[in-house]
């Protein structure tokens, strides 16, 4: 029976109000110590205090939702979402709870015999999660179907569903909270709703992103994007000569690694080729490992082993980055990114292997991840300053990791598209890497990519 702000007295909130403010002085003199101890007054005066009342205007700006189209979508979703539950129970020979792991391990494993190689739960049931059935995906038709059926019922519950409840009932637009000091890399983070986590890597996912649309017809979205910017900060921070040249050389970063890995000339590379460099790329940021690249391609762990161990031959300046970070890790207890955010690592040195190689992948991916997270946040205080100035209509409303999202008036279309690129483009200009940024518009958020 907890009573809101509004009904207390004023005497006794006004109270209540002062100390909250004294207690918050009297903890500066500490916090303002162990910040500077840490090294770390730069970025809070530079970066995360000046993005606070940029973070506040977004949140306050919202982005506006198309309400009849997310109903729409919804319909076709259920259409859909009767047809495979037919045809899963179709192949199962009986109708069951698909959302029961339980009786989804009885069906699959017991009645319809599909070979089963994974670890029980602790129940002793079979486990029917996403890696154990998207291994199993080539034994039976049954598998793609029931994972069809989970993508969609997720993507209609989480999203479809939930997004026109989250509107709010006096601006009839969703407003997103910022959150700066969850994630530990430094990235933002959102939630109410979590517009960071908006799937993109499947058609019915990237749909949802049809939703998000400009306040009128006077106005556009646009989004500006990072391309490949930690790929880009890790020649930066390795300094290494191989993928530092192919950025300076504007090759496509996928297709020279493909090249170097696989001993040819660039020409040569193919797509297959291409796809396995893209994932060693990206896996070596996260500290990927032969046995999980051999399960991301689906090749023997030897030929996973072969492509990593010629990607370090190729790239020493990288394998030489791991090394240096992970020793300094284990001797400081942190790793910084380029503006010397820390982040602590309290298991680097654990006796536990598992526990160990956990914070290992975070030290070597933390510096990466955070210098990124840092460079978007400068570029959102440039872009800022930089609309100001011009007195623009056009607001930035949202930012999902690498990218920026607008919502313009369209005569500011072009001035504001070239300012966005310039800004963006010089938030860091002394890491001696060309950042490159992508631009896109449309009536919606998935027009605008």
């Amino acid at each position: 029976n907890q009573k809101s702000m509004r009904d207390v007295p004023l005497d006794t909130i006004t109270q209540y109000a002062c100390e909250d403010a004294d207690i918050t002085f009297q903890l500066k003199e500490v916090t303002d110590r162990l910040v500077k101890d840490k090294g770390a007054d730069k970025l809070l005066q530079e970066v995360e205090l000046p993005l606070i009342p940029i973070l506040c205007k977004m949140e306050c700006e919202g982005v506006n939702l198309d309400i009849p189209f997310l109903q729409q979508y919804a319909e076709d979703l259920e259409k859909d979402l009767v047809v495979l539950r037919s045809n899963i129970f179709k192949m199962a020979g009986q109708e069951f709870n698909l959302d029961s792991p339980k009786q989804m391990g009885q069906i699959l494993f017991v009645k319809m015999a599909i070979p089963y190689s994974g670890k029980k739960t602790k129940t002793g049931q079979f486990s029917t999660n996403e890696e154990t059935l998207s291994a199993l995906n080539d034994k039976h038709e049954i598998i793609s179907e029931i994972l069809k059926y989970r993508e969609l019922t997720k993507l209609k519950s989480t999203y479809v569903d939930a997004l026109p409840r989250l509107v709010n009932r006096h601006t009839g637009r969703i407003h997103t909270t910022f959150n700066q000091t969850i994630a530990a890399t430094g990235r933002l983070s959102s939630l109410n709703p979590n517009l960071q986590n908006i799937p993109i890597r499947t058609e019915r996912g990237r749909a949802i992103r049809k939703a998000f649309i400009p306040r009128n017809k006077d106005y556009l979205l646009m989004a500006a994007d990072y391309s490949q910017i930690e790929l880009r900060i890790i020649a930066a921070i390795s300094q290494d000569k191989g993928m530092l040249e192919a950025f300076h050389n504007d090759e496509d970063i996928h297709s020279a690694t493909a090249a170097k890995v696989f001993g040819i000339s660039i020409q040569e590379v193919d797509r297959e080729m291409r796809r396995k460099a893209k994932a060693v790329n990206f896996g070596i940021i996260y500290g990927q490992t032969a046995f999980g690249l051999s399960q991301s391609l689906k090749i023997p762990r030897t030929e996973a082993r072969e492509i990593i161990d010629n990607y370090f031959k190729q790239y020493p300046g990288i394998k030489a980055y791991m090394t240096k970070t992970i020793e300094f890790a284990r001797k400081h207890g942190y790793v910084e990114t380029l503006l010397k955010r820390r982040r602590y690592l309290r298991n680097i040195n654990s006796n536990n292997n598992t526990v160990r190689s956990h914070a290992e992948r975070n030290a070597i991916n933390s510096p990466i991840q955070g210098s990124a997270a840092d460079m978007i946040k400068i570029a959102m205080i440039k872009v800022d300053a930089a609309m100001k100035k011009e007195n623009f209509k056009s607001k930035m409303i949202l930012q999902i990791h690498d990218e920026l999202v607008f919502d313009v008036h369209k005569p500011e279309l072009e001035k504001l598209q070239t300012l966005v690129i310039r800004e963006m483009k010089n938030a860091l200009p002394q890491i001696g890497v060309p950042i490159k940024v992508e631009v896109g518009v449309g009536d919606n958020w998935l027009e605008a990519h």
